[in-house]
């Protein structure tokens, strides 16, 4: 049995639709309504929260492999019931989606660091683990995709920067892998890049391409970004979002890693290839 913590998130429910419909897997989520067109043969849908630490045994139980996906930087609570009960419950092995931040030593920010405190306890856990630190994902720019059918506009800070995004399939396809067949992914740490480093400003380019409409990059002042950050996440969120943005533009996340292709034979996806595949979330 596998399970799937944030299987209705961005990378949970690309695995949930990637693992082989033969093996048995478990989907744990605090809303299942919306879990339910993930449902095939040999998939249970269960109700818990990573708060609960009950849940999480009773859910863990009859577990082999796991994914572990947390996303409130705020506590580490969530990673600390959730191993805990893990190793109550018997399971092997876990799959860690984290970050690629926490191998740069100037990378500070709070996120960075509850990542990497993260990573310690499994580490430090006696559950076999493997850890993907993915890139920025190519899926981020969806964030654009209202003002583009607005007004044609793509609002971002530091335009140049590149970052060697990846495409959040191909951090899927890896995370299958490594939940079907953990014996020849234990104790291993993968930095999960895109092919090249493309900045904000190359990217606009190749959505006007592909829309086949022209678009306007227009950056925004840190002030700016900030205020927005603010309307969305706790104060300090945002401002970890914006100190890594600055660690972006001072060119820190540009380096391209061959991870993704050696382990899955064949190139990792451009963001042409990603952007292809999604240009209906950008057309009006």
């Amino acid at each position: 049995m596998i399970l799937l913590t944030g299987a209705t998130g961005t990378v949970g429910r690309l695995v949930a639709e990637r693992l082989p419909h033969t093996e048995p897997v478990r989907l744990l989520t605090r809303t299942a309504h919306r879990a339910a067109a993930l449902v095939r043969p040999h998939t249970e849908v269960v109700s818990g929260d990573l708060d609960d630490p009950g849940a999480l045994r009773a859910a863990l139980t009859g577990v082999r492999s796991a994914l572990l996906v947390t996303a409130n930087p705020l506590t580490h609570t969530h990673d600390e019931n959730f191993l805990t009960a893990a190793e109550a419950a018997g399971v092997d092995h876990v799959v860690k989606l984290s970050a690629q931040a926490v191998t740069d030593p100037g990378a500070t920010d709070l996120i960075t660091r509850w990542q990497r405190e993260n990573e310690r306890l499994l580490r430090a856990s006696s559950l076999s683990w493997t850890l993907l630190r993915p890139r920025a994902f190519m899926s981020n720019t969806l964030s654009w995709a209202r003002p583009i059918r607005e007004d044609g506009t793509v609002r971002a800070l530091y335009g140049t920067a590149a970052n060697a995004t990846v495409d959040p399939r191909d951090i899927a396809d890896v995370a299958v892998r490594a939940l079907t067949a953990p014996e020849d992914h234990a104790e291993r740490a993968y930095a999960l890049t895109g092919p090249a480093a493309v900045s904000p400003v190359e990217q606009t380019a190749v959505l006007a391409e592909l829309l086949e409409r022209p678009l306007t990059f227009a950056e925004l002042a840190e002030d700016q970004a900030l205020g927005g950050l603010l309307a969305r996440y706790p104060a300090p969120v945002a401002h970890a979002l914006l100190e890594s943005a600055r660690r972006g533009r001072d060119g820190t996340k540009g380096h391209v890693d061959p991870t993704v292709a050696a382990l899955l034979g064949r190139p990792a996806r451009t963001y042409r290839h990603w952007v292809r595949d999604h240009l209906p979330a950008f057309r009006t």
